[in-house]
């Protein structure tokens, strides 16, 4: 295995909802389809695609894509999480130290007994052992322990490690799962940052572990940086984190290109993540990486091409397309129903929204590609990506995302800031009352 392949990333009722509607839907097309054909075959396509959600739905969840053979294999990750105590080393990550830095747990995979004990207090929230234990029950959202009897022998992480949160519903940080929606409480920087072996970081970027440090540091809850591992760039030119947030995984049916600058469709990245940035084992090409000029670091690691014997990627692609486009897209529920109509009429009108965030997907139909020019802003992101432009963000599921600011950094602290910079990038001449009413529709969305 290469060693910069070693470097480089609702809730089960919402789930099986949105797995009927889907079947729902296909038994209608079926009937409609059934004159042409016979009977039996609608049918096993039903249960077929059923079944293929259903197996999308793991994938998301739990599937590792083997790269626990980074994140414990190379990175010794799991020895952090136990502590010397436990054989491990450090002071170990417990619950409270697990629930701080944003991981979530799965408050359906824990026993009613236990919860009832969680509840009673009599469960010890400061001991890396109830950090094992909920790693064993396969709680501990995004994240999958490997045991050898009781000794916690590897870690390795899954889509939902980002792209899933809970409902909060047990406890901060404990509920039911929300897959799909962008985890902003999670520090990945920090998470990283107590792997015992940052070799393979330092390695892939040419730095001491003093800058890898750095680097993972200045992240902070609810952003990454994908392209770090490919330019080097950490920093912004201002002297800023270069990470981005973490986008939501739903509303991406009929969306083009994937990615805050686009760098291909939903199947493409799901590629590209589980190779490049989770380190799971698979094949991968993109001949783009071979750019030296752009992408040193990539060029230099032979990401434009990865091989292996075995492929744990490619094959659960199909499955895991289905599963995201499934998702529901989760709409605010407190919104002034008033002003937000009155915003609506504004986002089509006045306010030019719909010119680039066209309904019903609330992205550009077609190619939604963009300048920074075009949008009054710096070019420092777009120039990370093949593309060199921006790519119209999806605004369904505004609900999900209220966290960390917005755009692609959360330069903007708020939506009315982002109404604002349009206001003066354009000239519309909003005055507060209209942008009051853009926000309310917008939060609704």
């Amino acid at each position: 295995m290469n060693v910069v392949r070693a470097a480089g990333r609702t809730i089960a009722v919402g789930a099986a909802a949105a797995t009927l509607l889907y079947v729902v839907f296909v038994l209608v097309n079926g009937t409609r389809n059934a004159s042409s054909s016979s009977g039996a075959e609608p049918t096993r396509s039903v249960a077929e695609r059923a079944s293929l959600v259903a197996r999308g739905r793991d994938i998301f969840r739990y599937d590792t894509f083997g790269d626990q053979s980074f994140w414990g294999g190379a990175l010794q990750l799991h020895k952090a999480i136990e502590g010397k105590a436990l054989g491990g080393v450090g002071g170990g990550v417990s619950p409270k130290v697990a629930l701080a830095v944003g991981l979530k747990v799965d408050s359906a995979k824990i026993p009613r007994r236990v919860a009832a004990a969680i509840r009673a207090g009599k469960v010890d929230l400061n001991s890396p052992k109830t950090t094992l234990a909920l790693l064993k029950l396969n709680a501990v959202v995004g994240v999958r322990g490997f045991f050898n009897g009781s000794r916690l022998s590897s870690v390795g992480i899954t889509c939902a490690f980002c792209h899933s949160t809970v409902d909060n519903s047990f406890a901060p940080g404990i509920g039911r799962r929300r897959d799909g929606w962008p985890n902003r409480d999670l520090n990945v920087g920090a998470i990283v940052g107590l792997a015992p072996d940052k070799k393979p970081f330092t390695d892939l970027l040419q730095v001491d572990e003093a800058t890898v440090d750095k680097v993972l540091a200045s992240w902070g809850p609810g952003k990454f940086d994908a392209e770090v591992f490919l330019d080097g760039k950490a920093f912004r030119p201002d002297g800023s984190s270069a990470a981005t947030l973490i986008p939501a995984a739903f509303g991406l049916g009929g969306v083009n290109l994937h990615t805050y600058t686009g760098w291909g469709s939903v199947p493409y990245w799901n590629a590209f993540v589980a190779n490049l940035e989770m380190h799971g084992i698979g094949n991968f090409d993109d001949e783009r990486l071979a750019n030296a000029q752009q992408f040193p670091v990539a060029a230099r690691a032979g990401f434009a091409h990865v091989r292996h014997a075995r492929d744990l990627i490619t094959p659960k692609l199909p499955a895991l397309h289905l599963y995201q486009l499934s998702l529901p897209v989760p709409h605010a529920r407190r919104v002034n129903r008033v002003a937000a109509r009155r915003g609506r009429a504004l986002f089509d009108g006045k306010a030019r929204c719909a010119g680039c965030h066209m309904p019903p997907e609330f992205t550009d139909a077609g190619w939604n590609l963009h300048k920074g020019s075009d949008i009054c802003i710096d070019d420092f992101q777009a120039d990370r990506s093949p593309t060199l432009r921006y790519r119209t963000t999806p605004l369904r599921g505004m609900v999900a995302k209220q966290k960390g600011g917005f755009y692609h950094d959360g330069r903007f602290p708020t939506l009315r800031a982002v109404v604002d910079h349009y206001d003066t990038c354009f000239a519309l001449g909003l005055t507060d009352g209209e942008k009051a009413d853009l926000v309310q529709y917008l939060k609704g969305l």
